[in-house]
């Protein structure tokens, strides 16, 4: 009954016990806000938000990013780039309001 309206929930959801996401992303999350997302294109030729740490994690500057094209599409594992999701991470700007890991039931309640 819920269908996809259920598929996009928020980043607040990706710092709880039950989400498939490394420990760092989640503290990373409860660390950062608003202030720490950086939109580009690089990462996947597709305009996201990107938490500002793992983007200096990765050794790139979040400040002095270039555009993304086409070509950045290209996911194969010959490419050198930082990869989305699994280097670079993503969150929305609501993760102001997210500080520590929970359980997903206390998240919603």
């Amino acid at each position: 009954m819920l269908g996809a309206d259920l598929g996009y929930v928020g980043s607040a959801f990706i710092a709880t016990d039950e989400a498939n996401a490394p420990a760092d992303y989640k503290q990373m999350i409860g660390d950062c806000g608003a202030e720490d997302i950086v939109t580009s294109s690089l990462f996947t030729g597709i305009s996201g938000n990107y938490l500002k740490p793992s983007i200096t994690n990765a050794g790139l500057d979040p400040d002095a990013l270039r555009a993304g094209g086409a070509a950045a599409m290209s996911f194969s594992k010959g490419s050198s780039k930082p990869k989305a999701w699994s280097q670079i991470w993503g969150a929305g700007q609501g993760i102001g309001a997210v500080r520590n890991t929970v359980p997903a039931g206390e998240l919603v309640q």
